[in-house]
Parts: structure tokens; sequence; C-alpha cells
């Protein structure tokens, strides 16, 4: 019995697969974007019962059981779209992340009463287009068959600049920025939140090759490699900084606007760590490169729009008012300047 082939940068995919692997993603942008709800709603039960908030370095909400339901949703998310990438090519799973920025915005407004104003969804719907165009355009990720493959390029200089420049930039960030403009500026917990975030994904990738190389016994040395036990330890450690500067970013800002931010910038360093780690960047071409810029712009538009206007508090109704107002002013200047030609 023959089954149907699909190719998609020159790899073969079966119906079956592809089918597996869009669920995968679409299951896990639904489980993402429901954990941000749930993560908000106890922490603000957290800081109804008078604990110290989040974002003043209060912890007492890890007692509180819906704050972990919403990790392990996420959990469960980012298991889902690790499993996607073996089923379905990159081009098509990467893009739908951007749609638990839409289940988080959706959400948001049911549960948490978080209302976006007409350029916010404006800007969100930018967010996912310039997201997606920066994607489709990126350098995919070759495959890395062994775990001695990718602790070699883990270990090499460019990207151990790369992780001493995130580092180093963090390190700023949280002496400088964050005094200042941690509660007041979204970027700030965000972007420490996503560059950390980066790291994360290339360590979780090379702990979960080493287990899955122990588990199938390939290779049993794996597990008493110094080097496996150094990420695992990195791995946590980035997690654990992650989550931390996530929630203090929830219990400031409203969910509909942390998601597509967070989202964004998190997609993006992903996409230059993954550059740097696996040298896809040195075959693209001119068509790609112009496409991650026009990309960019985007998201930086996005953003602004974003962050400028999410205190103008105006409608698509109001605008169609605001439209039909200045008509009608026209049309009296128009006519009191005709009378007055007339004279």
């Amino acid at each position: 019995m023959k089954t149907s082939k699909l190719v998609i940068d020159g790899q073969d995919y079966d119906n079956l697969s592809f089918a597996i692997g869009l669920g995968l993603a679409v299951a896990s942008s639904l489980f993402i974007g429901s954990s941000f709800i749930i993560k908000k709603l106890a922490l603000k039960k957290h800081v109804s019962s008078g604990n110290v908030r989040a974002s003043a370095g209060g912890y007492a909400y890890l007692k509180q059981w819906m704050w972990w339901m919403g990790l392990v949703t996420m959990g469960v998310g980012e298991g889902a779209n690790l499993l996607a990438y073996a089923f379905a090519p990159a081009a098509l799973v990467t893009p739908l992340g951007a749609l638990s920025v839409l289940v988080s915005a959706v959400l948001s407004s049911k549960f948490l009463d978080e209302k976006l104003n007409f350029v916010g969804k404006i800007a969100c719907f930018l967010c996912i287009i310039g997201s997606v165009i920066i994607v489709l355009h990126s350098p995919k990720s070759e495959e890395i068959k062994t775990f001695q493959e990718l602790t070699q390029k883990l270990t090499d200089y460019i990207f151990a600049t790369y992780v001493s420049i995130i580092v180093l930039m963090s390190l700023i960030i949280k002496v400088l920025f964050v005094p200042r403009f941690g509660n007041s500026n979204i970027l700030v917990y965000l972007f420490m939140c996503s560059a950390i975030g980066s790291l994360t994904v290339a360590f979780c990738k090379a702990v979960a090759l080493g287990i899955k190389e122990s588990i199938v016994g390939k290779n049993l040395n794996n597990i008493s490699n110094y080097l496996f036990w150094l990420i695992l330890v990195s791995c946590i450690v980035c997690i654990m900084v992650q989550m931390n500067y996530l929630n203090k970013s929830l219990d400031i800002f409203n969910t509909s606007i942390v998601t597509p931010v967070y989202y964004v910038m998190f997609t993006v360093l992903v996409i230059i760590a993954s550059g740097i780690l696996f040298r896809e960047w040195e075959h693209m071409k001119f068509g790609d490169i112009l496409g991650c810029v026009c990309g960019f712009l985007v998201v930086m538009t996005a953003i602004f729009m974003l962050n400028a206007f999410r205190d103008f508090q105006v409608t698509f109704r109001d605008l169609n008012m605001i439209t039909r107002n200045s008509r009608n002013v026209n049309d009296e200047l128009i006519v009191n300047l005709s009378r007055s030609r007339s004279r």
C-alpha cells in the first residue's frame, strides 16, 4: 500500500506524520496560551491574599496550586511543540506558535477582563505577521543526530561568545534597568526572560538528546559525562530565571500585551541563537535576508504600537464616529467657503 508524500525543504513527510505534527503544533499553542492565563489568575489570587507581589520579590505564589497548574500546562505545551518538530516541517510548526497569542488574548478578555483597544488588536496582528515572516525566511535548523555532535557545537567559540553576550547584557539590565524601568516598561523583564529562554532551548535540546541516546542504548556514557550534568544544571538555572521574570511581567502588565511581546522577542532570539549554533545563516539567500529585515521592521512597529498606545482607549466605533465628524466638519467648511465666494 502506497502512502502519499509531500516534500518540504527537501524532506519527505507522509500525510499521517504531517497531520500528527499539525495537531501537536495547534495543541501546543492552546496549552501555552492557556498557561499565561492560569498563571495570571494565580498571581492575582496571590496578591489578593495580602502577600508580597512577585514583581517586588515575593515567592509565596509557589504555594498556589493554580500557579503550578499553569507551569505544568506550559510544560505540556512545550513538550508537544518539541514532538511536533519530529513529525512536521519547522516551516509549519514554528509559525503556528503565533496562535498562542490569539488564545491568550481571547482568554484574557474572558477570564481576566483585560480589554485590548483597537490599536492593540492591530498591533497583535502585526506581531503575528512579522513573526511568521521572520520564521519563514530564517535558516532552518540542521539535523543533530548525536549528543556528542551537539556538545561540540555548544562549546564552539561563536556560540560561547553569544552566551557571554546574553549573560553580560542580562547582568547590565538587572543592575541598571530593572530598578528604574522594570515596573513601567514591559520590555525590561521580557527581554531578560526571552534572552535566557533562547539559551534554555539549546540546553534542553542537548539534555533531551543525551537522555534519548541513553534510553535507546546507543551511548550509555552520556549520563556519566560531566558535560551532560553541566548542561542539565545550566538548563535548570535558565528555566528558573526565565520563569521568575515572566512571573514579574505577568504580575504587572496585562496578559494580552505580555503574550505577543514575549512571543515575538522569544521567537526572534531563539532564531538568532539557532542560527549561531547551527551556522545556517552562512547559506542564506538575499531574499531570505531581506525577508528577515522586513519581518524585524514589522515586529518593531507592532511592539512600539503596543507600548505607546496601550492606555489609549479607542474602539472601532469611536474611529467611525471621528471619521464621520471630520467629514461633517469638512462639509461645513466647504459649504461656508462656497457661500463666501458667492457673496
